[in-house]
């Protein structure tokens, strides 16, 4: 989730014989939102809407961090239009996330909180870091019935534990998983690797 333009460029660079778009999470970049609350299952309604609006019946999906939970809802939801899903490290509980994660998340809304109560305008971004600090809204047994075909990727250094991917990955039947080495959650989108691997599991019958 987040901006598009995080992917605009990456897309046109790396998958420009597909049909792409990236597209702004509410409340981010130029997508407008008079929420008081954000939640990753909303956000997967605003994708499925989208391709509705569009008259898109089969699509691909790359989902980056928060997009990578959003890609699980995605699975749940719409199968037979998500055909094939690349989720790149997922985390479905908030316990999923890394205890440095989670405390510099904490760390920064209470700096956010202060900044609020003296007239600073915050709000937005303690809604979107108050996704880091819940879980999404998925059990273990959602994540059985998927029947969507998913790959799953994590980084090395993620700020999602490994056992909480790998998890995820056996819960999902027939998923796939792999680490990509040499990289952290922030970079493993733009390594060789990872596009790589993405081009070839979107390329497979």
């Amino acid at each position: 989730s987040g901006s598009k333009f995080l992917f605009k460029n990456y897309q046109l660079k790396h998958f420009k014989d597909f049909h792409t778009f990236a597209i702004d999470s509410r409340g981010h970049g130029q997508s407008r939102s008079v929420d008081d609350r954000y939640s990753i299952e909303q956000y997967s309604c605003d994708v499925i809407r989208f391709c509705e609006a569009l008259r898109i019946e089969k699509a691909y999906i790359v989902g980056y961090s928060d997009g990578g939970n959003i890609s699980l809802f995605l699975a749940l939801k719409a199968p037979k239009v998500f055909q094939k899903i690349v989720a790149i490290s997922p985390n479905y509980l908030a316990s999923g996330s890394t205890d440095g994660t989670l405390e510099l998340t904490k760390r920064v809304c209470k700096i956010l909180m202060s900044l609020k109560r003296i007239g600073i305008n915050t709000t937005k971004q303690l809604m979107r870091l108050d996704l880091i600090l819940n879980d999404i809204g998925l059990c273990e047994n959602d994540l059985r019935r998927i029947r969507t075909n998913m790959r799953i990727l994590y980084a090395e250094k993620d700020m999602v534990k490994e056992d909480h991917i790998l998890d995820i990955h056996h819960h999902i039947p027939d998923s796939t998983i792999r680490e990509i080495m040499k990289c952290s959650h922030i970079t493993i989108p733009y390594q060789a690797e990872t596009i790589a691997d993405i081009r070839e599991y979107f390329a497979a019958c």
